[in-house]
């Protein structure tokens, strides 16, 4: 029979394998549980308004998330706001790359980089000069703060460079992330093209930016996208898979949902080594508290770092394309945050601004102490990512049963959970079937 691909899940892998296999004229249909598209990175409305699930941001070197956003017809320029690489702390650390090209955007970013003595930039600089000759390769049971001391990576780097780094691509504690993945972030980040460190911060919600147009390409080109169906159960006979929220047959099934919805799904006992390799995940938050301001507040740049207190990252969304004084402040992986409920969450999140702000050179023409904010609301992904710890164990794409497949940013690769991932896991699974 012709090709049919069922792929359950509609987040950035499942829209990924979707655009990959009908670009090729192969029929999909598309099972979505929810009524929103996009998954774990998701727009969130409320009030009229369009927020995110979660504050993310891409890299330059996320190839494969920026030429499928061109696929779509996502203007990179209007969607995102691209900026040279720039750590900037409210406490006064200030690293920003120059437009030179590699290696001297980032060796004269080290040497003029505010709050950094020259032992601390001598020492960065042999690290990545380290890394380099290792190819970034690192043992996978070494953890990123085990490799920072075994390079004697000062205290005052770790605090505002690579500690920040690894949360923010790993989502994962630097005591028992991953050394490995953290390495790979910084040959493809730091090591790589000028533009390869650059940030890329959506100016439009995470619907807009990549899960509508998406959408809209797959069911241009034939595909079917089915919102509010659940797929609960996966039959294969013969070569064919049957779903229980649907009477066709399929000739292969991609399994896009989060990770912990996939090890349900598995219930073949040829897939028992996946499905115990998945149950065995620990995953990690990330939080994210919005907080509207008077229009008066504006940040001095778009992100803003946090190195005490709750906040690690606070984005002007009023620069971003949303409303003027709408604060976004982040808080990746586990901590102390969790154990608190949102009202004192809020309540520490606005304090932490407000004694960052006011001593912040071109602090905002607002006066302090702040007025507490007009409206707040916290969104938590408690399982926003798998923990990359080091060591840990990732389920291959391909499974033992042919024509099924696994797709997520916790499918194995050399990445950690980033959007990046997740895409490249949802492009291999759609190549995969075609060797099939």
């Amino acid at each position: 029979m012709p090709l049919h691909v069922a792929i359950l899940g509609a987040g950035w892998a499942g829209l990924s394998a979707a655009l990959a296999l009908t670009r090729r004229g192969i029929r999909v249909t598309v099972f979505e549980a929810s009524r929103q598209l996009g998954g774990r990175a998701r727009r969130v409305s409320l009030d009229g308004q369009h927020l995110d699930n979660g504050q993310h941001i891409l890299i330059g070197a996320y190839r494969d998330c920026l030429e499928l956003l061109r696929e779509c017809g996502v203007e990179e320029e209007t969607a995102l706001l691209r900026l040279p690489l720039e750590l900037r702390y409210a406490d006064g650390f200030h690293l920003k790359a120059p437009r030179l090209p590699a290696p001297l955007h980032l060796g004269l970013a080290l040497a003029c980089a505010r709050g950094l003595s020259w032992a601390d930039r001598l020492a960065a600089a042999r690290f990545m000069a380290a890394l380099r000759k290792l190819h970034f390769r690192i043992a996978p049971e070494v953890t990123v703060d085990a490799l920072l001391v075994s390079y004697r990576q000062h205290q005052r780097l770790c605090r505002y460079l690579w500690h920040p780094l690894c949360v923010s691509a790993l989502n994962t504690p630097p005591e028992h992330a991953s050394a490995a993945a953290f390495a790979v972030v910084l040959r493809d980040s730091l090591a790589g093209n000028r533009a390869d460190s650059d940030l890329l911060i959506p100016r439009v919600d995470l619907g807009a930016l990549f899960a509508d147009p998406a959408s809209r390409v797959i069911e241009q080109r034939g595909g079917l996208v089915r919102l509010g169906t659940p797929v609960r159960k996966i039959r294969e006979d013969g070569g064919l898979f049957t779903l229980d929220a649907s009477t066709d047959a399929y000739t292969s099934v991609i399994i896009a949902t989060a990770p912990q919805h996939a090890a349900a799904l598995l219930e073949d006992e040829r897939l028992a080594a996946a499905r115990k390799t998945i149950e065995a995940l620990s995953y990690q938050p990330i939080v994210t508290c919005y907080l509207q301001y008077p229009d008066e507040l504006i940040l001095p740049c778009p992100m803003l770092g946090f190195a005490s207190g709750t906040v690690q990252w606070l984005f002007d969304r009023g620069q971003l394309g949303g409303p003027r004084g709408l604060l976004a402040a982040v808080i990746s992986a586990e901590g102390v945050h969790r154990e608190l409920d949102q009202a004192e969450l809020t309540r520490r999140v606005h304090e932490d601004i407000d004694a960052g702000l006011k001593s912040l050179p071109g602090a905002p023409l607002v006066s302090f102490p702040l007025s507490p904010p007009l409206w707040s609301r916290v969104i938590t992904e408690k399982r926003a990512t798998f923990s990359c710890d080091a060591g840990v164990q990732r389920p291959p794409g391909r499974t033992p049963v042919k024509g099924l497949l696994l797709a997520g940013d916790y499918v194995a690769s050399d990445y950690p959970g980033t959007l990046e991932a997740a895409v490249r896991s949802g492009l291999a699974a759609a190549a995969a079937i075609e060797v099939d």
